[in-house]
C-alpha cells in the first residue's frame, strides 16, 4: 500500500510541475532560468553627489583634532564667501549665510555622541557628570533643562562653582565615559 501511495505522489508532483510551465514562455526559447532580482529594467536616474556622512567630534579630541575636524567646513564656507574666523555663521538659516550653511552642512561636525540630542542616553550622561562634579566639590551645577549638558553657577551665578566646574568637567566626562564602557 505504501508503494502505491509513494508512486501516486511522484506522479502527481511530476504532472503538477509540468503544468506550471508553458512552451510559449520566453524562457523556453533561450533556455535561461528566471532569477528573482531587485533590479529594474530601466536604470535609475543619476543622483547628485552622494551625501557625505558628517564628522563627529569626540570627548577626547585634542585642540589639533578639533581644528582638523572643522577645516572642511571652514573651507566650504570660504568657498561660499564667508570667513568663519571673522564672523560666526553657524546656525544661521536665512540670507547668504543661510545658503552657505545649507551648502556646507555635511561638513559641520556633529557634537560628541554623549552631548548629541539624538542620543537617548545623553541626559543620563549629563546626570552622571553632574553627580561627579558635585562629589568633587562643585556646589552649583545642574543638568540643562533644554538638552544634554549642564550649567554652572546656579541662580547666584557663583563664580567659584563656574571656574571649578569648567576645570573639572573634562575629568568627570572621562570618568563617566570610562564607567559606561
Amino acid at each position: 500500500m505504501r508503494k502505491y501511495a509513494m508512486a501516486a505522489l511522484v506522479v502527481a508532483v511530476t504532472i503538477g510541475g509540468a503544468g506550471c510551465s508553458t512552451p510559449d514562455d520566453d524562457r523556453a526559447d533561450t533556455g535561461e532560468a528566471e532569477v528573482a532580482t531587485l533590479r529594474t529594467e530601466t536604470p535609475a536616474a543619476a543622483t547628485s553627489a552622494p551625501k557625505v556622512e558628517r564628522p563627529r567630534a569626540r570627548l577626547d579630541d585634542t585642540p589639533e583634532d578639533t581644528k582638523a575636524l572643522y577645516e572642511p567646513y571652514e573651507k566650504c564656507m570660504s568657498e561660499h564667501g564667508f570667513d568663519t574666523k571673522r564672523s560666526r555663521v553657524e546656525g544661521l538659516t536665512t540670507g547668504r549665510a543661510g545658503a552657505a550653511n545649507k551648502a556646507c552642512e555635511n561638513f559641520m561636525p556633529l557634537p560628541p555622541w554623549e552631548f548629541d540630542p539624538a542620543n537617548p542616553e545623553a541626559k543620563d550622561f549629563a546626570r552622571d557628570v553632574v553627580a561627579c562634579l558635585k562629589k568633587k566639590g562643585v556646589r552649583y551645577v545642574e543638568v540643562n533643562a533644554d538638552g544634554p549638558g549642564w550649567a554652572f553657577g546656579g541662580k547666584q551665578n557663583d563664580a567659584r562653582s563656574i571656574s571649578k566646574g569648567m576645570e573639572l568637567s573634562p575629568e568627570c566626562e572621562r570618568e563617566v565615559t570610562a564607567k559606561r564602557k
